[in-house]
């Protein structure tokens, strides 16, 4: 039976032709007009049909026969196996820790794929070896997997464990959270550039930067933080000379310096620096000023408001779960990242 050549593939639309290809399957076993044992076009019948290259209509044909739609018998061609709609597209996402931000991309994927859709989750805890057991126990099993490719060796240096991510076939592939270095055009999915972010981010609200004496990244050893933030805040310090500091922590009989900015990533740190301030009767905002990362509610509230800068997790949770969907293209999409401007800046 052949498709009907009437549809057309839109070559302007956002959803990719191989998916335009399974819809139509999709339309005509809805309608009747594709039956269990019917028989329907070759790849290279499709192709010609629809002037689609020979990969997208393989790539089309996989994703249906993925998800239970059709098989292919050697030598005779593909075969409607199942008119069952409701098959569910099966998600694996690979994150490197559960932190309540993961959690915020976690219910944002759950909530736009919604009923469609079986996401399991895994953490690799940024270890190579461990993903690498993932993987052999789960490459077959998913229509999609998301990574997020956070690695450290055992010096505690970043790698990309590239090796590792190209056993995962290119088209059911999806990164998340940062590209991977020296890679960053070749993988669909959506991340945050951690250098040029905190760059940015601190040049839109340098007039408020300019009154205090010193800039502070706190940036603690050990606790796997992406290097390029403090590539990225050397960067803003030296273009705009702003005196500067990079320190692991703050200890507890340390005391804050009038006219000194921190820009702090451990929730930790952040309540230390609260917590001296009040002590030395320090007014945020005036005498010393903090800048945290990642935004939550909390930091709406503490201490008249903290300033925060932060990518969109909920958004960068959506755009993925929409990649997977079809409805966003699977290109390699950088999130937004922002300051919230509030009084402790």
């Amino acid at each position: 039976m052949l498709l009907d050549k009437s549809e057309k593939i839109a070559v302007d639309s956002r959803t990719p032709k191989y998916l335009q290809v399974v819809n139509l399957i999709l339309e005509d076993i809805e309608k009747g007009k594709l039956k269990i044992g019917d028989r329907i076009p070759s790849i290279n019948e499709t192709s010609f049909d629809f002037l689609l290259s020979r990969d997208t209509v393989e790539k089309a044909y996989n994703e249906l026969r993925d998800r239970g739609i059709i098989s292919s018998v050697r030598g005779k061609g593909f075969y409607i196996s199942s008119t069952h709609m409701g098959h569910k597209v099966k998600v694996l996402l690979l994150f490197n820790k559960l932190s309540s931000y993961k959690k915020i991309i976690y219910y944002s994927i759950i909530e736009t794929l919604g009923a469609d859709a079986t996401v399991d989750l895994q953490i690799h805890h940024y270890n190579r070896n461990l993903l690498e057991d993932l993987l052999e126990s789960n490459i077959g099993n998913y229509n999609y997997y998301v990574l997020a490719p956070h690695f450290f060796n055992s010096l505690g240096h970043p790698e990309t464990a590239y090796d590792l991510i190209t056993r995962i076939p290119k088209d059911k592939l999806l990164i998340i959270d940062r590209a991977v270095k020296d890679h960053e055009n070749e993988f669909p999915g959506v991340y945050q550039d951690f250098s040029k972010d905190i760059f940015e981010v601190l040049e839109s609200g340098i007039s408020h930067l300019r009154k205090y004496s010193r800039l502070i990244l706190v940036f603690p050893k050990g606790e796997l933080y992406p290097v390029e933030i403090m590539d990225g805040f050397k960067r803003f310090c030296f273009f705009h000379d702003f005196k500067n500091l990079i320190v692991d922590g703050v200890d507890d009989d340390e005391q804050l310096d009038m006219g000194d900015c921190h820009i702090v990533l451990a929730e930790t740190d952040l309540v230390n620096i609260v917590k001296k301030s009040r002590e030395q009767m320090f007014k945020l905002g005036r005498d010393i000023g903090i800048i945290s990362y990642n935004d939550t509610p909390l930091k709406e509230i503490l201490a008249d408001g903290i300033t925060t800068i932060s990518t969109d997790f909920q958004k960068m949770g959506k755009t993925i779960a929409e990649q997977i969907l079809g409805i966003e293209d699977r290109i390699p999409i950088k999130n937004q990242f922002r300051m919230t401007m509030r009084k402790s800046l």
